[in-house]
């Protein structure tokens, strides 16, 4: 009996031997494991000259990255956007126009271990056209790009103009589209006019959108180049945001308003500023918008008008579509001409850039 207790005891000890050399070992190459180092991290600029040293305006950066014992990377690109990537080289294009300098970060990582650099890219990206109507083709608006608001009673404003999508008030000529106001009776209404929109055909968030356009004569028109929020059907309005690039009434003649519309800050309460320019009803001008994350600024003939402090607490980040329209009368148009039979605005052309 002894025998086999002393043959158990040793069998016993045997197996605990094995398990703490077992142990041993793989505690030694968990330790024996070494962290990544030596990160580099480059960015070649597309385009670098002597005239272009923050490039040609493309946007494109070559990245390469590279590190001793790293098993995966990690950048950030400093626009917010983060990617896991393969040690070596890749391309990456930045899309935000202007000239800007990023803050690169770049990590390297073995298991549990990570090491990371930065490096600033001072870059230049051009603007480009990412939606456009020339207005060149005779004839009806592009069905493809605008829809029509249809009737009366100026959506509560009290203006008197009925909106339809005839010939007789809106067409494209000589590359020129016409929005004309007409005094006539039509549809129990004295007035009649047109009012399109991209809504549910073209929208765009951010960026930058211009106009060029010669405004209409007559006391009581009232001119609009402006954008709403998507969301207007679920949201309503002011819920959904409303930025005017530019409204005119001829009864202020050749004062240009800039103006945001949002909850607390509707009708008349509106974050507005304007400027007074020369010969808006015979010449065309530039009416534009520079919409970014932090702030939105409107502009006529790259002079500017008002800037607004955009946050997240504001309804203007998300996906806004393109109004243009003449009104006659009503709660700004004021007191409509006696002597008014009719009148054109003029729109030469539309652009958003990214």
């Amino acid at each position: 009996m002894k025998k086999n207790i002393t043959i158990i005891l040793m069998v016993l000890n045997c197996l605990v031997c094995l398990s703490c050399s077992k142990n041993s070992d793989d505690s030694t190459d968990l330790v024996s494991i070494t962290g990544p180092a030596n990160l580099n991290v480059t960015a070649a600029i597309a385009g670098i000259t002597t005239e272009k040293p923050n490039g040609d305006g493309s946007g494109n950066v070559n990245f390469t990255i590279n590190a001793t014992n790293a098993t995966s990377y990690k950048i950030d690109f400093g626009n917010g956007e983060i990617k896991t990537v393969k040690e070596g080289s890749f391309n990456y294009s930045y899309s935000n126009p202007g000239t800007q300098t990023y803050t690169i970060r770049a990590f390297a990582y073995n298991l549990n271990k990570e090491i990371s650099t930065i490096i600033p890219v001072t870059l230049f990206v051009a603007s480009k056209t990412i939606w456009s109507d020339e207005f060149n083709v005779d004839g009806a608006p592009n069905s493809t790009y605008w829809g029509y608001d249809l009737g009366a009673g100026g959506w509560g404003n009290n203006e008197e103009e009925y909106y339809t999508n005839r010939p007789e008030n809106i067409i494209i000529k000589d590359g020129v589209l016409k929005i004309k106001t007409i005094k006539e009776n039509y549809q129990g209404s004295k007035y009649t006019s047109a009012r399109i929109l991209t809504k549910d055909k073209f929208s765009f968030k951010y960026g930058k959108i211009e106009f060029k356009a010669k405004l209409p004569i007559g006391g009581g028109t009232w001119p609009a180049l402006w954008t709403l929020g998507n969301n207007i059907s679920t949201a309503g309005w002011p819920a959904c945001g409303e930025m005017d690039v530019m409204e005119h009434v001829y009864n202020q003649l050749n004062k240009i308003h800039g103006t945001f519309h949002y909850p607390g800050h509707s009708g008349g309460s509106g974050t507005t500023a304007s400027k007074i320019i020369a010969n808006a009803t015979t010449e065309f001008h530039i009416y534009s918008m520079d919409w970014r994350a932090d702030s939105i600024k409107i502009y006529v003939d790259n002079e500017k008008i008002i800037e607004f402090p955009n946050t997240n607490a504001t309804p203007f980040n998300q996906d806004f579509f393109i109004i243009i329209n003449c009104a006659i009368g009503g709660n700004f148009g004021g007191a409509i001409a006696p002597d008014f039979t009719s009148s054109t605005f003029e729109i030469d052309y539309v652009r958003v850039y990214n």
